[in-house]
């Protein structure tokens, strides 16, 4: 079969396209909402009201729309289609007024909670308890506008992977017990992520198995994703030093 997305039709009783960009991993986002000014039923005089600034409130959501873009330095993206209102998603409005978010790696033994925080739920509400989620939070992050009593994104305590962002990744977190002692690897057997298919399927990653490309050391470095090493070639090659990249940058963000 053939056909063109937007000037011909497919002809069958689903879109194939999604199904075919498969298998996907699962952007389960966490942001906070930035703070606000909302009337406070307390006056100061007369019929003034007086404005309080609201709590910021956590909201976490599955993206299948999601992949990082570079490992050194490492940077990842997530897209979100509007709401069924032609409106902007919970994720977008926060992660925008704020500029940080987290990820949290979507296991199988998750999959319930990954499921129960997609619902469609109106701005404000919680995700983290709909799907009675314990929250951990992240430890460099600072927004870029104000957050009244801000303690950090909250992420999901038992996933074992989780990523701290300001688009650029400036943290991950991953749990002892998710690392092979014999190979010094992320085990997949043990984290079992999951990963978004076609339709309403997704697929769970158990098993692998190891392949390597040919060539030389160093284009397998960068399949890989060894930033260490790619540094490494990089001043071998140009005859000078870079060290760890936008360290000035790095310090900064965790000051």
């Amino acid at each position: 079969m053939f056909y063109q997305p937007g000037i011909t039709d497919h002809n069958l009783p689903f879109d194939p396209f999604k199904a075919c960009v498969v298998p996907r991993p699962i952007g389960w986002i966490s942001t906070i909402s930035p703070t606000s000014q909302s009337p406070s039923s307390a006056t100061t005089s007369g019929s003034d009201e007086a404005e309080a600034e609201t709590e910021p409130t956590a909201n976490l959501a599955p993206y299948s729309q999601f992949q990082n873009l570079t490992f050194d330095p490492p940077y990842v993206m997530f897209s979100a289609n509007q709401t069924p209102e032609y409106t902007r998603k919970d994720s977008v409005i926060n992660a925008e007024a704020t500029g940080i978010f987290c990820w949290q790696l979507a296991t199988w033994p998750l999959r319930d909670a990954v499921n129960i925080s997609s619902e469609q739920l109106p701005y404000g509400v919680d995700e983290f308890q709909e799907a009675k989620l314990t929250k951990t939070y992240s430890t460099v992050l600072q927004p870029k506008c104000h957050v009244k009593n801000f303690r950090g994104v909250p992420m999901v305590k038992d996933s074992p992977v989780r990523f701290e962002f300001i688009g650029k990744v400036v943290g991950v977190h991953i749990a002892d017990e998710a690392i092979n002692r014999e190979t010094g690897k992320v085990d997949v057997a043990v984290t079992q992520p999951i990963a978004r298919c076609g339709y309403y399927d997704y697929a769970v990653v158990r098993e692998c198995f190891e392949m390597k490309m040919p060539g030389g050391q160093a284009t397998r470095d960068g399949l890989e994703g060894s930033s260490k090493k790619n540094r490494a070639l990089f001043e071998k090659v140009n005859g000078v030093e870079v060290g760890m990249p936008n360290e000035e940058q790095e310090k900064s963000v965790a000051s």
